[in-house]
């Protein structure tokens, strides 16, 4: 660092040490575990009469470890205070910020309630306590971790994404910022053997500066003595490059290549998360990929060389060293202090896969072994491994070693023979509403809960932790299962499952129809079905008195039976049955038999052609029966009802329907409920529709085009009278030509007739001028909306085609424009009615000849 580091560590060193406690020997004694009872000896006035200092409450709190120490219920060290920022503050440990390259700022110890400080002259958080973890926006891992089963509760940040371009200078950057904290430990006295160890987690996020390697970004932790650091316990963390940067390796140029492979090898990872580089002299910035960050990772170091002594321990994160590119680090700390530990289960599940681990050691060798009958899958010298169970407990043990410790420690396992989830005895099925009693067989453990589901795919928990359980009520098939685990340690399975199917209750239903009716002579069978039923047909039963039943032999089974001639009364039913549920009876239906000749009656003509607009005869005779009645539906003459005198019995009508229709004739006799019910089918044709055209004016010698059509095809019989002046009078279009001897109007009737008779007819008005092709234009109109004279329009003869009609008002505005033969004005603009006055009108035409008229004029509006 700069003078300002060393000012820094130099403070570090001073007289702001804490007394130290004189001791006396340990009292030798028999310990287990790691537990030990050590006796402080303290004098008076050391305690209580020297001034109260900030030092006293760190003590204090070692004396209260010292006495449950020696109630045996302590471990064998104790970690300095809030070295695991336990209290949320700072407190205990010193801090400093700054720039590299320039001045720092220091916040000595004690820093109670200190929990946040500013990056070197901004605002923004540079050194934080956290105490509620989040995820890290570039590596995404937690910001206060759970490592090897030890679940960290507080950490702190050191630094931030921001760079000293932030300072606003003008000219070179000042340097980039750096941001350690500081914690003096004294190292209790005893023996050199006895582990005093200390574990810390860190993760780190650097941007990736593209400077030779000794200016990248970093991260690093030094543990120091008073005149030396110990190199073995003090790592630091870059991102590697090929130190290719312009102005050589001690230079502060940039462009120097990342050592990719390095780096991961080293346990870094390329965030997706692209952030704004300011590389070299872009000022503006480039948005790259180039944030590599590394998830936390444990180590783990030994102090019990340093007995009685004082040791610093500092956690740094520094920008690069010319400043534009960040660095930032999360440190978490144990508060165990007590020697090696291995975490992991002490209670493990033969045949399965669990993980032993210890904290890290830097640059350490390990050592494990395991119970016999144990693999170990991953390999022994790394602080993590994967072991497969045998059936037999044991110890597991692991030597680490490096420059800075000799750390063992050991852990008894007991084992459980693996889960064995049974089955569930057994698939069955009963009837809805019905409770089914299960039971878990061949399991190995306890239930966990019970399972079950409709579709096999979504389940529901059933809180029962018995190996039976009755289902209650079930009206769904439902399948069951049990969760099963053999103690905590060993993994839960299910069952295989069980699938009770539930069947729907019988339903007998009903037949319809209920009640059929049969008189003398009918031949009508009626067809009984069975409908509303759950089940199937198990067969059907008959009774002549609704009481004593017999089976059909053999039996029926379909859901329809049609009946056999009846010469008597019967009922009938059907017995359902679905699944393993009791059969049930649909209701019973009655085929009634009546000792009365059925009516009978013939009628004629029973299908009929009729034209639109014409009427039938219709005519029947009543053999059997004593009342008739005519349906309503259709226009008849006569119609009602009457009383049958004698039979045979002939009775007629006249029908004009208007379309196709039904007439029906009812006849009913006496003791007997059937009526007869006999149909006349009458076919309408639909009206006959022609058009003979518009009336229209011609010219002596002009030759007139009529063009007639009509809406059905069929009507393709063409007259037209009188005849005169057509050159065909059978035809749709004659050609029409007039001379001097012609009348001054003639009217056409035009007649299309079908082949059948069924005909319709139009009329055409033709006025024939004597004259040469002229236009004929009114000289007033009055449009008061009564029907007459309510529209102004040019009469046309002897004109083929109309080119325009316009009128003008008397500023020369057009007010209304048609080329439409016929259409005319009717004395509105735009929706508003005019008043009266002038209008002057211009028609231009071309007559039958193809010369071209044109004519102008005025007219009067009149109100």
């Amino acid at each position: 660092m700069g003078r300002q580091r060393a000012e820094w560590n130099q403070w570090l060193r001073s007289g702001n040490h804490f007394p130290k406690i004189p001791e006396i020997p340990p009292i030798p004694f028999q310990t287990t575990n790691r537990f030990r009872i050590i006796i402080v000896q303290v004098s008076i006035e050391e305690f209580f009469v020297a001034p109260i200092k900030t030092w006293m409450k760190k003590y204090l709190l070692c004396f209260a470890a010292i006495f449950l120490a020696a109630a045996g219920y302590s471990q064998l060290q104790t970690c300095p205070t809030n070295i695991n920022f336990g209290t949320g503050d700072l407190s205990f440990w010193s801090a400093t910020t700054g720039l590299i390259n320039g001045p720092t700022q220091s916040y000595p110890a004690p820093n109670t309630g200190l929990t946040t400080i500013p990056e070197y002259s901004l605002s923004n958080t540079g050194i934080q306590v956290i105490t509620s973890p989040t995820s890290d926006p570039f590596g995404f891992f937690t910001t206060v971790p759970t490592i090897n089963g030890y679940a960290y509760k507080y950490s702190i940040m050191l630094g931030s994404s921001t760079t000293s371009r932030a300072l606003g200078q003008t000219g070179r950057n000042p340097g980039g910022f750096i941001r350690a904290v500081t914690y003096v430990i004294d190292v209790p006295a005893g023996s050199t053997s006895d582990p005093y160890t200390m574990t810390y987690a860190y993760a780190m996020v650097l941007e990736n500066g593209t400077h030779n390697s000794n200016e990248q970004p970093l991260f690093k932790a030094t543990l120091s003595t008073h005149d030396s650091v110990i190199t073995c316990a003090s790592p630091g963390y870059y991102l590697p490059t090929f130190n290719n940067a312009a102005g050589g390796n001690g230079g502060s140029g940039t462009g120097a290549t990342l050592d990719s492979a390095t780096a991961k090898a080293n346990g870094f990872t390329n965030s997706p998360v692209p952030f704004m580089n300011f590389s070299g002299t872009n000022t503006n910035g480039t948005l790259l990929y180039d944030i590599w960050t590394k998830g936390w990772t444990e180590v783990t170091f030994d102090l019990s060389p340093y007995r009685g002594q004082q040791v610093t321990l500092t956690f740094e994160a520094d920008n690069c060293r010319p400043g534009a590119h960040f660095a930032y680090a999360y440190v978490a700390l144990r508060n165990t202090c007590a020697g090696l530990q291995i975490s992991g289960k002490q209670i493990a599940c033969t045949n399965t896969t669990v993980e032993y681990s210890v904290p890290a050691l830097a640059g350490a060798s390990y050592d494990w072994t395991v119970p016999a009958g144990w693999t170990i899958n991953s390999g022994a010298n790394s602080n993590i491994i994967n072991v497969t169970v045998g059936a037999n407990g044991g110890k597991v043990t692991n030597h680490e070693v490096n420059g800075c410790a000799d750390l063992r420690d050991t852990i008894d396992i007991t084992t459980m023979p693996p889960t064995v989830a049974g089955r569930i005895m057994s698939d069955t099925t009963i009837c809805s509403g019905t409770n089914v009693p299960l039971s878990l067989a061949d399991e190995v453990g306890g239930v966990l809960k019970w399972v079950s589901s409709t579709d096999g795919v979504t389940w529901r928990d059933i809180a029962s932790t018995s190996n039976k359980y009755t289902a209650q009520n079930l009206t769904a098939s439902t399948h069951y299962a049990a969760l099963v685990q053999n103690g905590s340690a060993c993994s839960i399975d299910t069952s295989s499952a069980a699938f009770v199917t539930v069947d729907s209750k019988s339903v007998g239903g009903k037949v319809t129809p209920e009640l059929s009716n049969i008189c003398l002579n009918e031949t009508t069978r009626p067809l009984l079905t069975l409908v509303n039923n759950i089940g199937s047909v198990l067969n059907w039963q008959s009774s002549f008195n609704s009481s004593s039943w017999g089976s059909f032999s053999p039996a029926y089974q379909n859901t329809t039976y049609q009946t056999g001639p009846i010469t008597q009364t019967q009922y009938y039913r059907a017995v359902v049955k679905s699944g393993v549920c009791p059969a049930d009876t649909s209701d019973m239906a009655t085929v009634r038999f009546y000792n009365v000749p059925a009516p009978q009656a013939t009628i004629d003509p029973q299908n009929s052609n009729i034209c639109y607009g014409k009427s039938i005869l219709l005519n029947a005779t009543i053999t059997t029966g004593t009342n008739y009645a005519w349906g309503n539906s259709v226009p008849l003459s006569p119609g009602g009802s009457g009383v049958v005198p004698s039979v045979p019995y002939s009775i007629s009508t006249t029908a004009t329907p208007k379309v196709t229709s039904n007439v029906v004739l009812s006849v009913t006799n006496a003791g007997c409920p059937n009526p007869l019910r006999d149909t006349f089918h009458i076919e309408v044709t639909k009206p006959i529709i022609v058009h003979a055209g518009n009336d229209t004016a011609v010219v002596i010698n002009q030759p007139l085009q009529f063009n007639a059509s009509v809406n059905d095809p069929n009507a393709n019989r063409w007259t037209w009278a009188p005849p005169f002046g057509l050159n065909s009078s059978s035809i749709s279009s004659p050609l029409g030509l007039y001379n001097e001897g012609a009348p001054a109007a003639i009217t056409y009737v035009v007649t299309a007739e079908t082949a059948a008779g069924c005909y319709g007819n139009d009329t055409i008005t033709v006025k024939i001028f004597k004259t040469g092709a002229s236009i004929f234009m009114p000289s007033g109109f009055t449009p008061n909306h009564d029907g007459r004279n309510d529209v102004i329009r040019p009469i046309l003869a002897g004109i083929k085609q109309l080119i325009f009609f316009r009128v003008y008002n008397r500023w020369g505005q057009l007010v209304f424009s048609t080329s439409e033969v016929n259409k005319g004005w009717d004395g509105t603009i735009n929706g508003s009615q005019q008043s009266s006055q002038n209008f002057v009108y211009m028609v231009q035409a071309i007559d039958y000849t193809g010369k071209t008229i044109v004519q102008r004029g005025n007219f009067v509006l009149v109100r």
